[in-house]
């Protein structure tokens, strides 16, 4: 896999966590604890994408 090709997948990822995380904030009695975990794992990929995408250019 190239390395540009690995950065689309983890952008795939990180646009699908966005969705979980909105679809879990929208539901009454979601679990807080979850949402946090989704949201360090989000911004875990995005500070992934940015250092790859820094050695790509």
């Amino acid at each position: 896999m190239s390395l540009s090709s690995h950065v689309e997948t983890l952008k795939q990822k990180h646009r699908d966590l966005e969705s979980s995380i909105a679809a879990s904030e929208r539901l009454p009695g979601s679990d807080h604890l979850n949402i946090v975990a989704l949201k360090r794992k989000k911004l875990k990929l995005k500070d992934e994408i940015e250092k790859l995408s820094h050695s790509v250019h």
